[in-house]
């Protein structure tokens, strides 16, 4: 049976750190802590019918990776984004002032609007009641790599640093797929039929919007996206 719950080689460096410098208690905590939030995650993931491909757990948190369409409603995934930090905070009633802690420190780190955390897909879905797909997504980007360099303003840590070397990591894979993925957003309309409720009239792809149905104007006539979108993948 393939198990979802991954371990990144990070989570061990971290677990060998910690038991060599006399912190396992603290590793301890910091472990149950990930596992609660991504408890969270899966749990409304699942009451949406929403496909686990895998929970990758590392020193900082854990990113649960699903394998759906990027069309699906913004208010689900942002229930489900949302939902770990939700769970999360519920610890804050433990009694222990170093769980408390660690608590903290895990649940504002994984708000920062930085790809991959919770923050950054809270952000991202907020710009896409405004914006387009792919202009939220650039803005999400852009904002990924000024909270890095803000980062580097902290005290020298080992454990935050190697954070940050993975952040960079997937900001950068994330600049890199940015075509890739507004394409995959455009193909997935095509092939599939959403019903959305609210419609917008446009000028070109890039303007389209997540839970929209557009009418997209072209040489002085308009017509349906399903229409222009079956002539621009023929």
């Amino acid at each position: 049976m393939k198990t979802i719950f991954k371990i990144h080689p990070f989570f061990y460096l971290f677990a060998c750190i910690c038991i060599f410098t006399g912190y396992f208690k603290n590793f301890l905590y910091i472990t149950f802590i990930i596992l609660f939030h991504e408890l969270g995650h899966i749990i409304i993931s699942l009451f949406f019918k929403w496909k686990i491909d895998r929970v990758v757990i590392l020193p900082f948190g854990g990113i649960t990776i699903f394998n759906e369409k990027i069309n699906r409603p913004i208010i689900e995934e942002f229930l489900i984004a949302i939902m770990g930090p939700i769970f999360q905070s519920f610890l804050f009633l433990i009694d222990n002032d170093l769980f408390k802690t660690y608590n903290f420190i895990l649940l504002v780190f994984n708000l920062l609007p930085i790809f991959p955390l919770d923050g950054s897909k809270i952000f991202n879905l907020i710009l896409n009641e405004i914006f387009s797909f792919k202009e939220s997504h650039l803005i999400s980007i852009v904002v990924s790599i000024l909270s890095i360099i803000f980062l580097f303003n902290f005290k020298f840590n080992l454990i935050l640093y190697i954070s940050i070397f993975f952040l960079i990591v997937k900001t950068y894979k994330e600049l890199k797929l940015h075509n890739y993925i507004f394409n995959k957003f455009l193909f997935e309309r095509h092939l599939y039929k959403f019903h959305f409720k609210k419609s917008k009239i446009i000028d070109r792809t890039s303007k389209m919007k997540r839970d929209h149905r557009h009418l997209i104007k072209n040489k002085n006539k308009y017509i349906t996206e399903v229409e222009y979108l079956k002539k621009m993948f023929r």
